[in-house]
């Protein structure tokens, strides 16, 4: 007669997540950087906002917004270079083409269609997996080769890239990056996508609203009018243009992130353990 079984417990706690390698330490200098453009990205922005009616700025409406587009193009640059030098390793940089071309491609789907914006839901997933560092010049890339695809080269486009930068940056700085899996990962970036497609929505209201002309519509940036005057100008002129469309992004952007974002998350995530972006690349001198 064989001896009774005996039955083996597992005392090993269960498996925890693997931390995310990032294709991207940030360093001083990077930081730096970021918080630069950023900075001047946001006056970029928001000038019509703090330029009472007497300031120079507001006399040369017309021109500031060209000035900053300009600046901007410098600036994405700068952060790009500081970027590289910090470690943008050759596999970052095939991983990084093959996004931006994938999510240059995905932006003309919806074009001119209620913001069906398919893009803008790889570039949450993107940055949650790859970091904020990574994001940012995934965003801004993407938005470059997608203005080349389209023909959407114009001033405008400097805001676009780092808009589309910050975009991606916000998610890869959302909490819970080696920790949180699941359905409650995906409802976090669902919600921040949401709230996300309208703030990109917004600011990039911002920086075509003082091209108007204020003799042309009651909703345009007047220079002439105080600043409350022009807060309520600018309320009224996103209602008026663009809620419906950044309502339409924000909820292809829930949805395609609900339905499968899982399954794109953990390919990204394969893809990264496999690209091993934190070991340096060594050759055979065979």
């Amino acid at each position: 007669m064989s001896a009774p079984e005996t039955a083996v417990h597992d005392s090993r706690p269960p498996s925890r997540p693997h931390p995310q390698a990032r294709a991207i330490r940030l360093g001083p200098r990077s930081v730096a950087a970021l918080a630069l453009v950023s900075a001047t990205g946001v006056a970029g922005f928001a000038w019509p906002l703090f330029a009472g009616p007497g300031s120079q700025v507001s006399a040369h409406a017309q021109d500031a917004p060209w000035l900053f587009a300009g600046l901007l193009v410098l600036l994405v640059a700068v952060v790009a270079a500081t970027i590289s030098e910090s470690g943008l390793g050759p596999k970052a940089v095939a991983m990084l083409g093959v996004l931006a071309a994938t999510g240059a491609a995905l932006r003309p789907i919806g074009a001119g269609t209620a913001g069906i914006e398919p893009m803008f839901f790889l570039m949450v997933l993107s940055g949650r997996v790859l970091g904020p560092g990574f994001g940012f010049v995934l965003g801004s890339v993407t938005m470059f080769a997608s203005a080349l695809l389209t023909g959407g080269v114009g001033p405008w486009m400097p805001f676009q890239m780092l808009a589309m930068g910050w975009f991606t940056m916000g998610a890869g700085l959302l909490p819970g990056a080696d920790r949180l899996r699941g359905r409650g990962e995906l409802l976090l970036l669902a919600g921040y996508g949401f709230l996300a497609a309208f703030a990109y929505g917004t600011v990039m209201n911002l920086a075509g609203w003082p091209f108007m002309d204020a003799l042309a519509s009651n909703v345009a940036f007047d220079p002439h009018s105080a600043v409350p005057a022009n807060l309520a100008r600018f309320l009224a002129y996103c209602l008026a243009t663009s809620l419906g469309w950044d309502l339409g992004r924000a909820i292809v952007t829930v949805v395609l992130t609900l339905t499968v974002g899982g399954t794109l998350l953990k390919a990204l995530r394969r893809a990264t353990r496999r690209a091993a972006f934190e070991s340096p690349v060594t050759f055979d001198p065979r």
